[in-house]
């Protein structure tokens, strides 16, 4: 059976092991008997920002990606790549626009209408952007394998945060179209 709080809390323990240690990792994934996830999400959360810097709460939880429907979507990217000569190109094929992203003033955006962690089901809202960082987490290795350079990518929005929609600026380091 595919259990998504076992698979979070392995991947969580292990991005916060790699920037620290075991024990800081226990305590943080660990830390309380939470059997319910949304709590368990929104205490593990809090104890990590109480144990790092912002911008190591960031790293650590872009590097607690799943990869969960990896090939698919990267399979769509690269097709897409494939169709189109620049970002405007790139940002305005229906299926690009179908799957959440468009190009606006040369940069590209992926936006999602609706929250697609199934980890947040039972969350209404956050209190900060810290979970969220997963996903730019997975869509920085999705968009660095789809156009082969180096990718930021920045949150923007967050429905489970209380914004209208979830939004990423996705920012390629370099050239994609030869």
């Amino acid at each position: 059976m595919f259990n998504i709080r076992k698979i979070q809390e392995q991947v969580l323990f292990n991005a916060v092991k790699s920037a620290s240690d075991e024990e800081t990792a226990a305590k943080i994934v660990y830390g309380q008997n939470d059997d319910n996830d949304a709590v368990w999400v929104k205490s593990s959360m809090s104890r990590l920002e109480n144990c790092f810097d912002e911008s190591e709460v960031k790293k650590i939880r872009m590097n607690c990606q799943c990869g969960y429907g990896m090939e698919e979507k990267l399979a769509l990217v690269k097709e897409l790549v494939a169709a189109s000569s620049s970002m405007e190109e790139f940002g305005s094929l229906e299926k690009a626009n179908a799957a959440g992203m468009y190009c606006e003033e040369g940069e590209l955006y992926l936006q999602f209408p609706f929250c697609p962690c199934p980890m947040l089901a039972g969350v209404d809202k956050l209190d900060t952007y810290t979970w969220c960082q997963c996903t730019t987490g997975y869509s920085k290795v999705l968009f660095e394998q789809a156009f082969g350079c180096e990718v930021d990518v920045e949150l923007l929005k967050s429905i489970k945060v209380g914004d209208e929609r979830c939004l990423m600026k996705i920012i390629p380091l370099g050239r994609i179209w030869k």
